[in-house]
Order: C-alpha cells, then structure tokens, then sequence
C-alpha cells in the first residue's frame, strides 16, 4: 500500500519538499510574481515533455526533441516574416513540421528496425542542420504579436488567471492526454507495447502503427514547444533549446517514467518538470551560481533513476 502511494504521489510530495526547502531559504520564491515566472519557464519543457512521456512509456527515446523546438521556432517566424503567414497559419506550420519530423523518427525505427537512441541521435543533429539552414544560422526576429502574448507577464488586469495562457494550455493538453492513455485503446496499446512489445504484437497489437503514432505525437509537442520558443523569445532561433531534450527527458523520469518502459503518467512529467524550474530558480534567487545548479538538478535525476531501479527490483 505505501509503495502504491509512493508512485502515484511521489513526485508531488518531491515538488512540496523542493519548494518547501527553497521557501525556507528565501521567501521571495512564495510570491505570486516568482509562481508566475516558474510557470513562464516551465511551458516549453512541460510541453515536450508531455509528448515524451508517450515515447518513454512505448519503450522508446527522442533525443530529436531539443532540435525540433528549435526547427519548430524557425518554421513559425519564417512563415511569418518571409512566407507572410498569418500567426494562426504560422502556428499550425509549425506543429506540423514537428510532427512530420516525428513521423519520420518513428518510421526509421519500425521499418528499418534501428534502435531509437541511434535514429533520434542522428536526427538530432539532421533537424538542427535544417533549422540552421533554414535560418541562415541566424534568428529570424517576428516583433511583437498576439503569439507573443502566450508566455508574456499578465498585465495587472489578468492577474485573476493566475499565470500565462500557455501555462493554461499545457494543463489542458495534459488533461487530454492523460484521457487518452487512460480510456482509448491507443492508450492502452502504448502502455502495452512499452510493458511488453512481445506479448503486445501477439494480443494484436499493431506495435508498429502505434510506435510511428507516438513519435509523431511527440514531434508535434515539441513542434508546438518550438512555437512557446518563438513566443517567449519573440524569434525563431536555429541555436535556441540545445540539450533542452535532456531536461524533457529528466522531467518525465523525475516524474515516475521508466526508462524501461511501460510506465509514466502526463501530469507526474510536469511535475518533473516544474521540479526543475523550481530548483533552477531557487538557486538563482539565492544566488549561487550556475555548476550549484547544475549539481543540485543532476543529483534530482540520479536520485530518480535510482528509485526507479529500487522499485523494479522489488516488482521483480
């Protein structure tokens, strides 16, 4: 019974810690504008990461992510600087590309039957290689639009919404797919293919079709992720989320996701995720400098792998 309680609410009760920890040491970190700013910086990995927890839960990995953020970001500002996109039409192409990329990512590993750390490796550098060509190797600046609104600080007279409307859309995309793992048979499929691709393709599980789905979903979260980018910087930069596909990573698996496969749940990767920021900006409001934090967020997912090779042992 405490082990069940431990994985369903383990993260949760890691994030109250953390917080707790930071707050004791400065208590400017409890304050609606330090709450807001967590939120802000969580967005973009938040999102990845929920397309990531697909992936991990299959049993798979997308070292891509950083990269397609990128290419995602690129895609938005080009289309609206040099293509004359509006923003919705911009936005869209930019999901699309990230999810064309995960298709692709997802095809490579069925078909050709390569190993995900290997195909996503390559096409990390592929993707940045586009995103940089794409781009000139230069940011591509958008000035200021509605888009720019979705990670931008509320105004005194939106305050009521507590934090940013990409805040806001994360939550709801992670309702959504929460439902979707939870009560379709594609849900089920992925936690089945990740358990045990073996047993899943003799039930019937087309374990193919849903490995290309996944990677697809997930190319199109950190398409969407390159689009909050482009928001908060207000540019598509081909150089900009380099590494942050480790962070995705580290949020779901701080989170309860198991680089084995077959478990994970949306909302434990964002409290991975938040876990982070948390950290992050506890170290800078107090100010210590960036290796403290580096250790100190490379110790939280040491700790995390471990408990979770602790908590297999124990199932085995």
């Amino acid at each position: 019974m405490t082990a069940r309680w431990l994985n369903r609410f383990g993260p949760l009760l890691a994030l109250v810690l953390v917080y707790a920890f930071f707050a004791l040491l400065n208590s400017r970190i409890a304050t609606f504008t330090a709450v807001e700013t967590i939120i802000q910086q969580t967005v973009i990995v938040g999102i990845a990461a929920i397309g990531m927890t697909l992936v991990i839960i299959s049993g798979g990995i997308d070292l891509s992510a950083g990269s397609i953020i990128a290419f995602g970001s690129v895609v938005v500002a080009l289309c609206m600087e040099s293509l004359g996109f509006s923003p919705p039409w911009a936005a869209l192409a930019g999901i699309l590309a990230g999810f064309l990329w995960g298709i692709g990512n997802g095809i490579l590993i069925t078909r050709f039957r390569l190993v995900p750390f290997i195909v996503t490796l390559g096409t990390l550098l592929v993707v940045r290689g586009f995103a940089k060509g794409l781009s000139g190797s230069m940011p591509i600046d958008v000035g200021h639009t509605w888009l720019s609104d979705i990670l931008a600080s509320l105004p005194a007279h939106q305050k009521w919404l507590l934090f940013p409307p990409g805040g806001w859309m994360m939550i709801l995309l992670a309702l959504l797919v929460s439902a979707l793992l939870k009560y379709t048979p594609l849900g089920r499929h992925v936690y089945a293919v990740g358990s045990n691709e073996q047993t899943a393709r003799l039930c019937g599980v087309a374990v193919e079709r849903v490995k290309v789905v996944v990677y697809g979903l997930a190319g199109a979260f950190s398409g969407l992720a390159g689009l909050m980018l482009m928001s908060y910087q207000e540019q598509g930069d081909p150089t900009g989320a380099v590494g942050l596909e480790l962070d995705v990573i580290a949020a779901v698996v701080i989170g309860g996701g198991s680089l084995s496969g077959g478990e994970g749940s949306v909302f434990g990767s964002l409290i991975g995720a938040v876990i982070m920021t948390v950290i992050r900006t506890g170290c800078q409001l107090n100010g210590w400098p960036a290796w403290v934090t580096q250790i100190v967020t490379g110790a939280v997912i040491v700790v995390a792998v471990a408990v979770d090779r602790i908590r297999h042992r124990r199932s085995i």
